[in-house]
């Protein structure tokens, strides 16, 4: 097959798991044997450097990034509340990679038009002029929820009200969006019984982030560091924004015995000159799987995300034992207390990291039931074969 894939930003680095995410199904495509080709948008949260890839990946996938200004404009923002137009989602439109895109469509033939994330569906019109392609959506979340659930946990009336409004736009295009694919690759069952509840016909399968499991080879660096927490993720999103703040000024307080160890990029000021010398700011860290080898317990204090957590998948596959929120493990087939511990209060967070240290058993439970998990369910190159599968079903 020839699959074209249009991705929101360049997918290596692999600095978030956005971009672990698209990586692995392009890997996996090649892997099987199929024609990828790639253009991407690069941004100045995520540009696209020459220097992060090999060159016949470059080659063999003939490679375009194309600049897209994506920064918030206030007026343009402001403009969007009048007209009702979905600006979250339109900032992503760019008459120069529309330009790239009509180029790629009128020089070659494919298959399948690969979205990943709503944000490239605002050239789903160009591709019907040009191509008979089938065009599948790549779902990593419903952006709607994302927005609700911020909307929900903030305190400030005027920001409720603004985000609510967000959620209310984005929910909207969503449903409309849904008619104009020809298929939704959804990231989670629970992601797929949201869209299904839209009432919209469209084929749609689940197929869940995976990882090629040999690249994950833990080690016994943690041993010496049994009081040693962990959080990893990108501190330009949100939602991690949101619940680090909350774990720093609300849990951590009541684990003086503790050491908490955050990474990622971006890293805001307020929390790296944090007073507590317990607290440790390793910014972005350039191996990712290095950090987390180091240390026990990884931490996933999400309120507000939706989709899957990738670093959940990373972090079973290194033996990590982790303690999440609910909605931080959704989209995953977890067991509490046998493959992760679920905690969504300040008290549990505390219960969970204190029987963890003080029970050897239970945290060698979780640490193997986790990565036997991700053996089983998250294999990529199983779940890309799923995914050709469902590109057949669409071309038959």
């Amino acid at each position: 097959m020839k699959i074209l894939q249009l991705c929101n930003k360049p997918p290596l680095p692999a600095v978030d798991g956005g971009c672990i995410a698209m990586n692995n199904v392009t890997q996996g495509l090649l892997h099987s044997g199929h024609d990828v080709k790639i253009i991407s948008i690069s941004t100045y949260k995520h540009p696209f450097r020459k220097e992060n890839y090999d060159p016949y990946f470059l080659s063999k996938t003939r490679f375009e990034a194309v600049y897209v200004e994506t920064k918030v404009n206030v007026v343009d923002a402001f403009s969007s509340l009048v007209t009702s137009d979905n600006y979250n989602v339109n900032r992503f439109f760019s008459t120069d990679f529309d330009k790239a895109l009509i180029t790629a469509l009128s020089e070659e033939e494919f298959d399948i038009v690969h979205l990943e994330s709503l944000f490239m569906t605002p050239y789903i019109a160009t591709i019907r002029r040009l191509s008979n392609a089938r065009i599948v959506l790549r779902s990593h979340n419903l952006e709607y929820i994302i927005w609700r659930r911020m909307a929900e946990s903030t305190g400030n009336i005027a920001k409720k009200a603004y985000l609510k409004y967000l959620a209310k736009q984005l929910k909207r295009y969503e449903m409309s969006i849904i008619g104009q694919v020809d298929g939704i690759a959804a990231i989670s069952h629970e992601d797929a019984k949201k869209y299904l509840s839209f009432g919209l016909e469209v084929k749609l399968e689940t197929i869940p982030f995976g990882i090629d499991i040999e690249d994950y080879r833990p080690t016994v660096a943690s041993a010496g560091n049994e009081k040693s927490l962990f959080h990893l993720g990108a501190m330009d999103w949100k939602p991690n924004i949101e619940g680090v703040m909350w774990f720093t000024e609300e849990v951590f307080p009541e684990l003086k015995e503790y050491n908490l160890h955050l990474a990622g990029r971006k890293m805001p000021k307020w929390l790296i000159d944090a007073l507590d010398p317990q607290i440790h700011n390793h910014g972005e860290v350039i191996d990712a799987l290095a950090f987390m080898d180091q240390f026990p317990i990884m931490i996933v204090p999400l309120f507000s995300a939706g989709g899957m957590r990738v670093k959940i998948i990373e972090g079973m596959a290194m033996k990590k034992a982790i303690i999440s929120t609910e909605i931080g493990a959704e989209g995953i087939n977890v067991k509490d207390r046998d493959n992760i511990m679920i905690a969504n209060t300040k008290e549990e967070f505390v219960e969970a990291v204190n029987q963890l240290t003080a029970d050897p058993i239970l945290i060698k439970r979780i640490q193997e039931n986790g990565r036997r998990l991700v053996e089983r369910e998250y294999n990529n190159l199983v779940l890309t074969e799923r995914l050709i599968e469902f590109y057949k079903v669409l071309l038959a």
